[in-house]
């Protein structure tokens, strides 16, 4: 099983063919077309969810960790250093900052060039293809900034219910 993908178990717990679903071909009265009954036609959000082994879930998984967004961030029109890398991400290990990166350049997101150098150098920077995820990525901060004070009202009026229905 890949570290960080939806392919275990647990992982699928509560979603349209995970456990406590028969799933594809199994018979639990719920179409996995329609999700519960409800006809989302071509833009049905579930598709992708009921193949254990689709690749767009697993992509979908690797891309929005917050360390491979923010990695990427940081690599568009540059190429960086590890430690450089390091610096720049606050609160990211050693080790996960080596698991990011390449399971970022195995999905052909992140270029890494060795130089023949003492002490070695590795140069990091995006590959084409992650450079287009980068609009992508840039649109969700974009949205992020614009929304955030939306949230942060939303969530104090949740944890006010919350606390007030926690008292009774």
């Amino acid at each position: 099983m890949e570290e960080g993908t939806s392919k275990s178990p647990s992982n699928r717990e509560g979603t349209v063919g995970g456990s406590g679903d028969a799933g594809v071909g199994g018979d639990t009265g719920v179409d996995v077309d329609t999700c519960a009954g409800v006809d989302y036609g071509d833009a049905d959000p579930f598709q992708w969810d009921v193949r254990e082994d689709c690749e767009v879930r697993q992509i979908l998984d690797r891309v929005a960790d917050k360390w491979s967004l923010l990695t990427i961030a940081l690599l568009e029109h540059r190429k960086l250093r590890f430690t450089e890398l390091r610096r720049e991400i606050d609160g990211i290990s050693q080790r996960m900052l080596t698991v990011t990166l390449r399971q970022l350049e195995r999905d052909g997101l992140v270029k890494r060039t060795v130089h023949p150098v003492v002490p070695p150098r590795v140069d990091y920077e995006l590959t084409p293809l992650g450079g287009t995820l980068h609009h992508t990525i840039q649109s969700l901060v974009t949205w992020t900034e614009k929304h955030q004070g939306e949230v942060a009202a939303a969530r104090s009026a949740y944890d006010a219910r919350a606390e007030s229905e926690a008292q009774t």
